[in-house]
């Protein structure tokens, strides 16, 4: 039985696009989510192994797309084999279909590591640059509005400034001059 070739694809955030994943696979359908790959609940994905069938191959553009742990990656990839789905692995060219081939286990737990690995290296330079910020006196996350310039603000909008020019003249964002006149 020939089943339906389907795509998973993920980006992290809603700022990219999955044009680049898959490019040139004829896909009868595709689930794409929109997060990031170190979180378990992906609506798509979830939709994808409910709804992929016994003959079916499910194209992935990379393991990192698919999770970025060893652990939720194994099985994942166990779900989709028990349900008799081909699961197709385009960058690394690995395909594993419930065969065992050593060869491809290895490689796939290997990549699995290495994604896991960046993941947390990712995160440890990630938390040395905010610690490090944080030291040098750095305020971190959103600027707080300092509402004792409120009646700057008001002075300058009498002035007939409209919110632009406000903004400029205070050294402030426009939604923060927005606030400060509410």
């Amino acid at each position: 039985m020939i089943g339906q070739q389907l795509g998973y694809l993920r980006v992290s955030s809603d700022g990219q696009n999955v044009d680049r994943q898959l490019d040139g696979v004829k896909l009868d359908k595709q689930f794409i989510d929109k997060i990031t790959g170190s979180v378990k609940d992906r609506p798509e994905l979830d939709a994808c192994i409910e709804y992929v069938r016994s003959g079916d191959t499910l194209h992935i553009h990379s393991i990192d797309r698919l999770a970025r742990d060893l652990r939720h990656l194994q099985e994942l990839l166990s779900i989709l084999i028990a349900k008799g789905v081909t699961v197709q692995f385009h960058t690394e060219k690995l395909t594993f279909n419930g065969s065992d081939n050593a060869m491809n286990t290895l490689l796939f737990q290997i990549m699995g590591a290495f994604a896991q690995f960046e993941r947390s290296m990712i995160r440890s330079r990630q938390r040395e640059g905010i610690d490090k910020a944080k030291a040098s006196g750095k305020h971190m996350g959103r600027p707080t509005i300092d509402y004792n310039r409120r009646d700057e603000a008001i002075e300058l909008s009498k002035q007939g400034n409209n919110i632009s020019q406000i903004a400029r003249a205070m050294n402030l964002s426009r939604a923060s001059i927005y606030k400060l006149l509410t």
